[in-house]
């Protein structure tokens, strides 16, 4: 009889375990690649077994073991008398293949989980998943299928692309480190802030397309910001003295808070001015300030992120959009613009000065960022434009904007409230 209860509990136990699993099995293996391979594969043994026989007493460990007998197997067809085969089976005391029910722990046996490799392995798989030599595609995938625990169809329905499309960027990401050598270790202190900033940047990636998604029908997917979420705490935990990691989760906490407010019941994105801030999370936005502050105290100063976080503590505090320090904000985003210099961040100080200084001192601004050609493919800077133009009587030009902002524009939210302004105009 099949126990329905048994494949939940395989969902459950895999998006909890998942990371610590496949850096145990990395670092049994030296092999990232097959590491992650033998954990699918003891995944896919428990979504037979778990429903038949029943949930084992030690769910995360019977995954593991499964893991570690189906590598003696993959060593064993490698070579009959490998030296890690040999180690291996010598650690788990094997007798036979990964088949049938439950695996049993050999006594004496190497403990399951070793107290002070757990961290130290889910910190290495985020090093490894976003390492310099795959693409930011590539990166996205691999960390939300080895560190989230995400499948590839879960990967393909959040970002709108075939379930084949992840996969195959998750076997190239593989086969890259592969052949870049890449070892499963955290790497040493002098490597570590500059590979960090490829592990926080894609976490922001992904929390950003949760927040604002770039197309499809809904303006806010709330699993995949709140896995970046996740994995911001997860990381901010391994490393605590790392002010950057407090500064990006104070800013998706904060961020967040505003997600209750910003669709009507329908789904319609609701503007700033208009979000009812009753609404917004209190709790998300006490977490979001106390982690700002952790990370002015470990730190000589915000970051980007943490800038960003005190331009998003700047609108948490306030109680109407008439009652924000916009000076602040404007003289935050010209911080930011030194620090980490970007159109999209000269995009919303342009914003902020139109709050804090009118809509002409702003529209300098974008006027000039339109002459250089940025976000040539964006639909926010004609819509930023247009709005400025329509606040300053060019009802003319700001159609022209509005118009070419939504054919740029892939989201089906955002491209009805941009019809609205456009409609507004007439």
């Amino acid at each position: 009889m099949v126990d329905s209860t048994g494949r939940a509990a395989v969902g459950a136990v895999w998006r909890i375990e998942s990371a610590r699993i496949v850096g145990a099995l990395a670092r049994y293996t030296g092999d990232f690649a097959l590491a992650e391979d033998l954990a699918q594969e003891a995944l896919a043994e428990a979504l037979v077994t778990w429903p038949r026989d029943g949930v084992p007493g030690n769910p995360a460990g019977w995954l593991l073991t499964v893991g570690r007998r189906r590598a003696i197997d993959a060593f064993r067809r490698r070579a009959t008398r490998d030296d890690r085969y040999a180690a291996l089976a010598r650690d788990l005391g094997e007798g036979g293949a990964a088949t049938g029910g439950p695996p049993a722990e050999t006594p004496g046996a190497e403990p399951l989980w070793d107290p002070g490799q757990i961290d130290d392995d889910v910190l290495a798989l985020m090093f490894v998943s976003c390492h310099p030599v795959l693409s930011r595609e590539a990166q996205v995938a691999l960390t939300l299928r080895v560190v989230g625990g995400l499948t590839s169809d879960e990967i393909a329905r959040a970002f709108l692309v075939p379930t084949a499309t992840v996969q195959a960027r998750i076997t190239r990401a593989k086969k890259t480190l592969a052949a870049a050598r890449v070892p499963f270790a955290v790497p040493p202190a002098d490597e570590r802030r500059a590979r960090l900033a490829s592990v926080l940047s894609v976490l922001y990636v992904i929390f950003t397309e949760g927040s604002t998604a770039t197309s499809g029908e809904n303006l806010i997917r709330l699993d995949l910001a709140a896995e970046a979420q996740r994995l911001a705490r997860v990381l901010a935990r391994l490393i605590p003295g790392e002010p950057e990691i407090h500064g990006l989760l104070a800013l998706l906490e904060l961020t967040a808070a505003r997600f209750p407010a910003r669709t009507d019941a329908s789904g319609q994105p609701v503007l700033l001015e208009h979000q009812n801030r009753l609404r917004w999370d209190r709790a998300a936005i006490g977490r979001g300030r106390a982690v700002l502050a952790q990370a002015a105290e470990v730190g000589r100063g915000l970051g980007a992120y943490g800038l960003q976080a005190s331009i998003a503590e700047c609108h948490a505090v306030a109680s109407s959009v008439e009652d924000t320090d916009w000076d602040r904000i404007v003289v935050l985003y010209e911080a930011l613009a030194r620090l980490a210099p970007s159109p999209i961040v000269d995009l919303n100080r342009a914003v902020a000065v139109s709050m804090a200084q009118g809509p002409k001192a702003a529209l300098a601004i974008v006027d000039e960022l339109k002459a250089t050609g940025a976000l040539p493919n964006s639909h926010l800077l004609p819509s930023v434009r247009g709005e400025l133009l329509a606040r300053i009587g060019r009802a003319d030009d700001a159609r022209t904007e509005f118009e070419l902002a939504i054919d740029l524009c892939g989201n089906d939210q955002e491209r009805a409230l941009l019809k609205g302004k456009l409609a507004d105009l007439d």
